[in-house]
């Protein structure tokens, strides 16, 4: 099974962030190899496991959903751009204002509880961000547009409370991935 940790989104967040990407989607025009995120699927990814073999994931669930020694916090959403920062676009995302430490740290202690499986940390630094749209083989059409796109579009700045993360099993099929949620790790106020 292919899993991975995030934290999900409140509906009055999720209505923005789908605003934003509908904003951003009439901006850049039609475009067919740009995939943009269902609002039932926005969230912010803090851990990618990747697949994991049916035996060993009761076990490796068991180490991830004890609660998290961290207090429940706010973040913001707010600010559109794209990866890579350069070159040709693969994603376009909504950022965050507030919360990152917050989220960077539940992100340390999954890579901890993750370690004595076998799964090393991340190489490249943890970059919290809500995918509103991935680009596959974006021709220059498509790239000319994205940029401006992304400066021109103003994305209203919202709040969000959190208070848990939880561990997604993706499905993927041709229509698209659909997102199961199979485990909860609270967090706890310190």
């Amino acid at each position: 099974m292919r899993l991975f940790i995030a934290v999900e989104i409140d509906d009055p967040a999720r209505r923005v962030a789908e605003a934003t990407a509908e904003a951003l989607r009439r901006a850049i025009g039609p475009a067919p190899n740009i995939r943009w995120v269902p609002a039932e699927n926005m969230h912010l990814t803090v851990r990618f496991i990747g697949n994991v073999v049916d035996n060993r994931a009761a076990v490796l669930l068991d180490a991830l959903i004890p609660p998290l020694e961290i207090a429940p916090f706010d973040i913001d959403l707010g600010g559109c751009g794209v990866f890579p920062p350069s070159g040709p676009p693969r994603v376009i995302w909504m950022g965050l204002t507030a919360g990152l430490p917050n989220l960077a740290a539940m992100h340390d202690e999954f890579d901890r509880r993750l370690a004595p499986f076998g799964f090393e940390p991340e190489r490249r630094a943890f970059s919290a961000h809500l995918t509103l749209a991935r680009i596959k083989d974006a021709p220059g059409g498509v790239r000319a547009a994205v940029q401006p796109a992304i400066r021109d579009v103003t994305a209203v700045s919202t709040r969000c409370h959190i208070t848990r993360a939880t561990v997604f099993q993706s499905h993927l099929s041709p229509r698209g991935p659909r997102y199961e949620a199979i485990a909860i790790a609270m967090l706890t106020r310190c």
